[in-house]
């Protein structure tokens, strides 16, 4: 839904951009949709709406924990240790170039294929819609379960079943959503043009196609290097020189045919040279990434070093998990109380930073309460950091530009987990194969690396096991060095979101709706 479509929410200052041929159809067109009486879904409806986006926002968030806990196993299944990258870059990556696809039709008017950000805010405020029906039910809240209860689901799954169920289990969840939301009427808020037409403005005129076929190849191509890189060929290789010059090249014409579309392209330059929505949009990268190589190494770390099942390592997540959920509605709620958010950027990133640093000393022998602590800091920080990005983003930027600047966001964020994971697993597979000879010579380093990590232990030695449990766990180590070097950058970019308080935005809208009542 494009932003002036929401009964009762003011419409930004014209833009250049806003201006078009047809601007007194247009403005025809909006003294008509004035005229028109807005529908309230309010009842059964209402119920089933918002069961409907609850569902959606658990399941979402349920699938990006949820394979977490099974990535050993499926690993020793497939013999693939050195594709763990891809396990968690080929969703984010594809999640990523659709997200981030839209266009500008002419009014101003914006829309996100596949999302739409305009309902979003962050805790202790409620969305424009929720205000209007007085429903305080946030389904964004009960949505975040889903984060508390993948690794336990699917660590259930993978332990006492099949990690399958980790992706079988989107399908009847996903036919009730379907079903609630089909058989649902949500009433037009204003009159619409009918379907063909808005298809054919919308998507044969104003899609990207050609920065988005750009686009996609340049990421695989990088994804691709940064796999190959090191394991199948080497670093020098004409493949993977190949790879790295062809994401570059194809970046350097994406970059210069999204100068050429201007307000029309998939990253808006204007939006680009925004300081907020840059600095916003890196420290979300930051934050992501880091967030996606903890969630895939830790549990490796509890079941291939520490020998536990699929289901105890997500237990031994939950510190983690509940102390990111507790800072994250404690955060909220004192930013909307004290109206300042860049303290908590700063703050969290200096509780990652440190939390990062100690999970980086991990070992076969560390004590239950250390490694409890330091996830719990690592939670704090990320529960502190985690809404940042999207506050000032919102609080900056006005009209129809927010849902593009949160569309670069989220791009950004999804871009950054899966770049960063494939860095990740590259320090990985490169320490572990130079650790293993270290601290087991007599071991096969091939043998143990193509065994997957829970399967290992079958084709080492007792007498053996120890040195390649130290060689395991220093190598997941190197993984931390990185998400440290992360969270340095983003105690640099959240200084970036500007000092700015939330509540000014406030008065300001509640000024204007006095004056236009």
């Amino acid at each position: 839904m494009s932003e002036d479509s929401q009964p009762r929410l003011l419409k930004s200052d014209p833009t250049p951009w806003d201006h078009d041929p047809n601007a007194e159809n247009s403005n025809q067109s909006d003294n008509q949709s004035d005229e028109y009486e807005p529908e309230w879904v309010e009842g059964i409806t209402l119920v089933m709406v918002i069961s409907g986006i609850t569902l959606v926002v658990f399941l979402m968030l349920l699938d990006m924990s949820i394979v977490s806990t099974a990535i050993p196993k499926i690993t020793t299944q497939f013999d693939s240790l050195g594709d763990v990258a891809w396990y968690g870059s080929a969703y984010t990556i594809s999640s990523k170039l659709f997200q981030n696809a839209h266009h500008r039709p002419p009014g101003g008017r914006n829309r996100i294929i596949g999302h739409d950000e305009r309902g979003v805010e962050y805790p202790g405020r409620c969305s424009a819609d929720q205000k209007e029906t007085g429903n305080d039910w946030d389904h964004h809240g009960v949505g975040q379960l889903g984060l508390v209860g993948g690794p336990l689901v699917g660590g259930a799954f993978t332990t006492y079943s099949t990690w399958r169920w980790c992706f079988y289990m989107n399908l009847p969840v996903g036919a009730l959503v379907g079903v609630l939301l089909l058989f649902t009427r949500v009433p037009d808020q204003k009159p619409k043009q009918p379907a063909r037409e808005i298809l054919r403005s919308v998507v044969l005129q104003k899609f990207d196609f050609i920065g988005f076929v750009l686009f996609a190849p340049a990421s695989i191509m990088l994804l691709l290097a940064l796999q190959y890189g090191g394991n199948e060929y080497s670093w020098d290789s004409a493949t993977v020189i190949g790879l790295i010059c062809g994401s570059v090249a194809t970046s350097v014409v994406f970059a210069l045919w999204e100068r050429h579309m201007g307000i029309e392209a998939m990253i808006p330059g204007h939006l680009v040279c925004d300081k907020i929505v840059l600095s916003s949009s890196l420290l979300s990268m930051m934050i992501f990434g880091f967030t996606m190589t903890l969630s895939y190494y830790l549990p490796i770390y509890f079941q291939s070093v520490r020998d536990k099942s699929a289901l105890v390592s997500g237990v031994d997540l939950l510190p983690n998990i509940l102390c990111q959920l507790v800072m994250a509605v404690v955060s909220g709620v004192l930013t909307s109380k004290l109206g300042y958010y860049l303290p908590w950027g700063v703050l969290g990133a200096i509780l990652n930073a440190v939390g990062n640093g100690l999970l980086s000393t991990l070992s076969p022998t560390t004590s239950v309460p250390n490694w409890a602590g330091y996830e719990s800091l690592v939670g704090f920080g990320r529960g502190a950091i985690s809404q940042v990005p999207m506050i000032a983003i919102q609080n900056a930027v006005t009209g129809d530009d927010v849902s593009t600047a949160m569309a670069m966001m989220t791009c950004a964020q999804t871009f950054g987990g899966a770049i960063f994971l494939a860095v990740g697993e590259v320090i990985f597979a490169q320490t572990l194969k130079k650790k293993i000879p270290e601290y087991a010579p007599s071991v096969n380093a091939e043998a143990v690396i193509a065994a997957g990590a829970t399967g290992f232990r079958e084709v080492v030695s007792a007498q053996n096991l120890p040195g390649v449990l130290v060689a395991y766990a220093k190598s997941i180590d190197s993984v931390f060095y990185l998400n440290v070097a992360l969270s340095c950058a983003q105690f640099v970019f959240a200084w970036g979101v500007g000092w700015r308080s939330v509540k000014e935005k406030e008065e300001d809208s509640e000024e204007k709706v006095a004056e236009s009542a």
